[in-house]
């Protein structure tokens, strides 16, 4: 239940006030994609001159930050993200944004055990309800958390948000210190990009393996959430969803019928998730509609939890793999690129769920500057960050076929994803295999 604060008064002020309440040296907590505040950050940022050292935690901004805008050399903001969007790593790029490794369904727990500094947390939220509770929309994740621990808490109201359910997804009046007014402007949409061939021939391998009755998740990208076009073609019925992410295919294979919940053991007949961000159609399907449920992210993402429901399938897109399935799916050498997100925690969540499988997808090649590369390689490019371990890795997806790693001697590991990659490397990387000893002399 709700934590009552008897200091608190759910005071209505401007936004010029709340972002008075912000000190130099302060830990400003803004929240996930579209429970940043806007008002308040605009507010804020008026204020640079007369701040030093204010750092911010946040995660996926879905639009430009004002207080970053305003302040172009960090000189006087820093900021803290636990997964970059794409806004996110520009300003990493600049050496303005900076990232905080962590499996995101500890985030919660981090707040509770680790993180004592949390100034002032400003959260956009619906307007107060007739219970007195404001709700956080379709974004849950840590912000339970960040109620409880913050020393000073602002929402920041706006009609733009789904009024979403879900078990305290909200914070009462009565854990409020000050309320400020939005501009009721719509939420924030994350387009979806067309599917390329490539795309398409990885959702249709991973659908094809999908029964009735499995217990879906979906990850952040293009590719995984082709998956869900290929199972609406396939007509796989009576899915469940519990998921980090809710995602616009997920919702359109709702719209279809194809999701009941109906074989799920956990939250049975209801679709949960800790986060939905896509489209106005999204967002309107939600909204008020108790067929889904927004949870905390420590109630969908830990594999002890995940595992409780059978037949869960994993879906995740990754950018780089070795020839031992060391996945790397958030950087690019050195170069930070978005974060671990819950793809470990699912991968093997899903794997001890009975029956249950998890996918690692991603297209044989790419290209940079006109040059072609494999994503499959003999060793990971210096720097890269393993996402998850090649001990975790169960299937990898190319358009090329599917490679089960589970059970494989590093030279089954090495053959399996040279059979998957493009042919034009394929080689190539049996050479490059046997001469590092990843295949033996002879070895067939």
């Amino acid at each position: 239940m709700f934590k009552v604060r008897s200091e608190a008064r759910a005071v209505p002020i401007s936004a010029e006030a709340a972002a008075r309440l912000v000190k130099s040296g302060d830990w400003v907590d803004y929240g996930v994609t579209l429970s940043q505040p806007d008002v308040f950050d605009r507010a804020l940022a008026a204020r640079k001159e007369e701040l030093r050292d204010v750092k911010f935690r946040s995660c996926i901004s879905v639009k430009p930050r004002a207080v970053l805008e305003a302040d172009p050399g960090g000189e006087h903001f820093f900021w803290f993200s636990w997964h970059f969007s794409g806004y996110d790593r520009v300003k990493h790029d600049a050496g303005i944004s900076h990232y905080i490794p962590v499996n995101l369904g500890e985030v919660p727990g981090y707040y509770r055990r680790f993180i004592d500094a949390v100034d002032v947390v400003v959260l956009k939220t619906c307007p107060m309800d007739a219970d007195g509770v404001f709700n956080f929309g379709c974004t849950g994740l840590w912000h339970r958390a960040l109620v409880e621990t913050a020393k000073i808490v602002v929402v920041e109201v706006t009609k733009g948000l789904p009024y979403c359910h879900g078990a305290n997804n909200g914070v009462h009046r009565d854990e409020v210190d000050f309320v400020i007014a939005g501009d009721d402007a719509p939420a924030a949409e994350l387009a979806n990009p067309p599917p390329t061939d490539v795309d398409r021939a990885v959702g249709r391998l991973i659908a094809a393996e999908i029964e009735d009755g499995a217990c879906l998740q979906v990850g952040i990208g293009a590719m995984p959430n082709v998956v869900c076009d290929a199972l609406r073609e396939s007509g796989v019925r009576r899915l469940g969803i519990h998921s980090e992410m809710l995602t616009d295919g997920m919702v359109e294979l709702y719209r279809a019928g194809q999701v009941t919940g109906e074989a799920k053991r956990l939250h049975k007949g209801t679709s949960v998730y800790s986060f939905a961000l896509g489209s106005k159609s999204l967002y309107d399907t939600i909204d008020r509609n108790a067929d889904f449920a927004c949870l905390p992210v420590d109630q969908t993402n830990p594999p002890h939890i995940i595992m409780q429901n059978d037949r869960v399938v994993a879906i995740n897109n990754t950018t780089q793999i070795d020839l031992q399935g060391q996945a790397a799916s958030e950087s690019d050498g050195h170069r930070h690129i978005s974060g671990t997100g819950g793809q470990l925690q699912f991968v093997r969540g899903a794997y001890a769920s009975e029956g249950g499988r998890s996918f690692i997808c991603l297209s044989s090649i790419y290209a940079r500057r006109g040059v072609r590369k494999s994503r499959i390689v003999l060793t990971l490019t210096p720097g890269n960050v393993v996402t998850t371990p090649r001990s975790d890795v169960m299937y990898v997806v190319t358009e090329h076929g599917i490679a089960n790693l589970k059970g494989k001697s590093v030279a089954d590991r090495a053959k399996a994803l040279i059979a998957i990659s493009h042919p034009d490397y394929r080689e190539d990387l049996e050479r490059q295999a046997r001469e590092h000893r990843l295949i033996p002399k002879g070895y067939i």
